[in-house]
């Protein structure tokens, strides 16, 4: 696979620098600085990929290149099937023409409504003293429903829970309210702007006569829109799944199962159509079958985010290491592997398929940085050779079985002679 990082760009704490001595080459970044349904201009783009390929490193060892943008982002109005929504669709259009002229042909976007990804804890200390990202059910119900009390929400949920959540609502200190508001604001679009409970509450009320059904029309709408686009330029675009994979705020959410991706590939059977593949998205859900999705969606999986999630049995749960947690690591980069020589067999110039060790914890030297949750540098890194390691050793074994087998094949025709 393509060793890949995500950076935020120049004022990311972790420096491209940094990012070549990991030894990755793939740099997945966007253009932040861009207000959502904005067409990226060319100069914006090309300004970008100077500041990678450049910086005083483009002719040293593992030479950095924007390699995906990550993320292309949809606007509400279209989310919504707002009637301004095919001015946005044609400028999304324009975007991805531009990035495919400047050589880009990887766009990962998500259809998540409002909220992006979800956490209650962005410090969660683990039994080794690193922090990781954490959600934990009881906390977020207190949030939704004695800090936003968001009308309805009480029905989602069994006395038990309540109550639960109700005890530790009423313990929570000023500074600790605050801490649990700010991080699940964080997940809003543009999440550096100012935003208060009211504003969250109208923005849900935006979405109160949309279902999962109509959201799901919705997307179709906008796939149907792009994806000629995209076709026409040669771009491969990948949905990033919900995250987590499961209703938040009476929303819906219509990418957190395989069947989920099926049906939008079924509505749009364009190869251009594609999955961004996060194991620790789908990986929350005990019934996504992570190696057997790798295996039937493989050939639209065009972006892969690798990282594992322990499950609590309340529905909480934790970034665990890359190679702990619930999800078998080994068996889904066995199946990549399988995924990419299959590929390459087949002569596609899409056989390398790009991929970046996704979050990491907060650990060492980094402990006493302020960094992007989950984006540290140094968690990231032991993700990055872990992950490295186990590619290396499952590629090896193949190398070997296969160079056996025709060994074997050999020996039986000298046989038979």
């Amino acid at each position: 696979m393509l060793q890949s990082w995500r950076w935020y760009g120049p004022n990311d704490s972790v420096s491209l620098k940094d990012i070549q001595q990991a030894g990755a080459t793939g740099i997945v970044t966007a253009l932040h600085h861009i207000p959502n349904g904005e067409v990226w201009p060319k100069e914006s783009i090309q300004l970008r990929q100077q500041e990678i390929s450049w910086n005083g490193i483009r002719q040293k060892k593992r030479a950095l290149h924007w390699a995906v943008v990550e993320s292309l982002p949809v606007h509400e109005d279209i989310k919504r099937g707002l009637p301004s929504r095919d001015q946005y669709i044609a400028n999304y259009c324009q975007s991805l023409r531009n990035l495919a002229d400047c050589g880009i042909k990887i766009v990962c976007y998500n259809f998540m409504p409002i909220l992006d990804w979800t956490r209650t804890n962005l410090a969660f200390e683990v039994e080794d003293g690193s922090k990781a990202l954490r959600f934990d059910k009881t906390e977020f119900v207190a949030f939704e429903m004695f800090l936003l009390q968001r009308p309805g929400a009480q029905y989602l949920y069994s006395s038990k829970l309540i109550e639960k959540a109700k005890d530790y609502a009423d313990s929570l200190s000023d500074e600790t309210r605050q801490r649990l508001e700010s991080t699940l604001i964080a997940g809003l679009p543009g999440s550096d702007e100012t935003y208060t409970l009211a504003s969250v509450q109208n923005m849900l009320e935006s979405y109160r006569d949309i279902s999962a059904d109509q959201l799901r029309e919705n997307m179709i709408y906008f796939l149907q829109g792009v994806i000629p686009t995209a076709e026409e330029v040669g771009i491969r675009m990948c949905v990033h799944p919900d995250d987590p994979p499961f209703s938040l705020l009476g929303l819906p959410r219509i990418v957190s199962t395989e069947e989920d991706v099926k049906y939008l590939f079924e509505k749009v059977p364009s190869r251009s159509n594609g999955l961004t593949f996060c194991t620790g998205s789908f990986g929350v859900r005990e019934d996504n079958d992570l190696p057997g999705m790798v295996e039937r969606l493989g050939d639209r999986i065009h972006f892969v985010h690798l990282r594992s999630t322990r499950r609590e049995e309340d529905g909480s749960f934790y970034e665990a290491d890359h190679l702990d947690g619930d999800v078998d690591m080994y068996a889904v980069v066995k199946a990549l592997v399988k995924e990419e020589r299959r590929r390459k067999k087949a002569k596609m110039k899409d056989h390398q398929i790009p991929m970046r060790p996704d979050h990491g914890h907060q650990m060492l030297d980094d402990l006493h940085k302020q960094t992007n949750p989950g984006y540290s540098c140094i968690g990231r890194l032991r993700g990055l050779a872990e992950i490295r390691g186990l590619e290396l050793g499952i590629s090896r074994s193949m190398d070997e079985w296969t160079a056996e087998q025709d060994n074997q094949v050999f020996s039986n025709k000298s046989i038979t002679q």
